[in-house]
């Protein structure tokens, strides 16, 4: 699978985090040579590319870096084929608490990738990372890339002047950039502050009683494997240029139907509690996401190939091998 990639020069930022270690493990097995822009900390911490094996990392160039420094980000643009710009401030709650964080991260870090991109020499195409946050709760169901865009968070915001900067680079200076729009990612190595290893982590535990936020939203929840190889697709499509593409399941789960299959896969019998710290204010709930994907399957021919329940199952084994990740002493047992 993505044999064009094979020996092409590749920079990730953001490749610590959730999806960006799991798009890092893809390329270095498809071949590719992978510099990968870690968040700079004095104990030398990698973040989630501490779960790769250690064959993968061993073989990537780990650029230590902060995506609001420009020159950074030209340092690791340098001498690259393809760019996926992954690296994002993503909590929906803090981004309620510190919205400029967002805006200096988001927005600024965008910039700073699209301009480093601009003046290189040798990109073949940048794939900037959007979310599915951008549409709001759904206004007609599944959402296509024609759905408008409407702030319901700081965070869902600043990715919205994030997006509209890479078109504008496309449009303004022809860049070779195209805008991936994944739904709701999840599998090994999501954090808590994610509803699936919330529930998951819980359950573990042997929580008696979940404390969690509104069971009646609905997901398009995509394995994360699936969305790598999407964005991987989409660098590889030169007819994606200048789109802007959803990448999801194509499936809607509600949460309490997640926690139903979890549920059933951890063999749990605990009692739900609302969590009023999990509830987002009442117009900023974003109560449906359904991906409409016909737009990548006609580029490029991907689909999501890892059934909902499947995914569930190698997350929670992955979260029971990890348990010291999770704040599971705040459970009651």
């Amino acid at each position: 699978m993505h044999k064009e990639i094979a020996g092409k020069n590749v920079f990730i930022t953001g490749a610590d985090g959730f999806i960006g270690s799991h798009l890092t493990e893809l390329l270095v097995r498809a071949g590719a040579k992978v510099r990968a822009m870690v968040y700079y900390n004095s104990w030398n911490e990698k973040g989630w590319l501490r779960d790769v094996p250690a064959d993968i990392l061993s073989s990537i160039e780990i650029l230590s870096g902060d995506i609001r420094d420009g020159e950074r980000v030209r340092q690791g643009v340098k001498a690259c084929d393809y760019v996926f710009h992954l690296s994002s401030l993503i909590a929906i709650p803090y981004s309620y608490d510190a919205p400029r964080s967002y805006v200096e991260t988001n927005v600024t870090g965008a910039i700073n990738v699209l301009q480093a991109c601009r003046e290189s020499d040798s990109l073949t195409r940048l794939v900037h990372v959007s979310t599915s946050e951008v549409y709001g709760t759904a206004q007609q169901v599944p959402i296509s890339e024609s759905h408008p865009l409407v702030g319901q968070s700081p965070y869902s915001a600043s990715k919205i002047a994030a997006d509209k900067m890479a078109e504008s680079y496309h449009l303004s200076f022809g860049l070779p950039v195209v805008t991936a729009r994944p739904f709701n990612t999840f599998g090994p190595r999501q954090t808590a502050r994610a509803v699936i290893p919330t529930i998951a982590s819980q359950m573990l535990a042997g929580s008696a009683e979940l404390k969690l936020g509104a069971l009646s939203p609905t997901r398009d929840f995509n394995f994360a494997t699936d969305t790598a190889n999407g964005m991987v697709a989409l660098a590889l499509c030169k007819k994606a240029e200048g789109e802007v593409v959803n990448i999801g399941s194509g499936e809607e789960w509600s949460i309490a139907q997640t926690v139903e299959l979890l549920a059933e896969i951890t063999g749990s019998k605990a009692k739900i509690i609302t969590d009023e710290a999990r509830i987002r204010p009442e117009k900023s709930e974003v109560n449906r996401l359904l991906a409409d994907t016909a737009k990548l399957k006609a580029l490029t021919g991907w689909e999501s190939q890892v059934p909902f329940r499947e995914g569930l199952a190698q997350t929670a084994e992955w979260i029971k091998r990890n348990l010291h990740y999770f704040d599971v002493g705040q459970y009651a047992k």
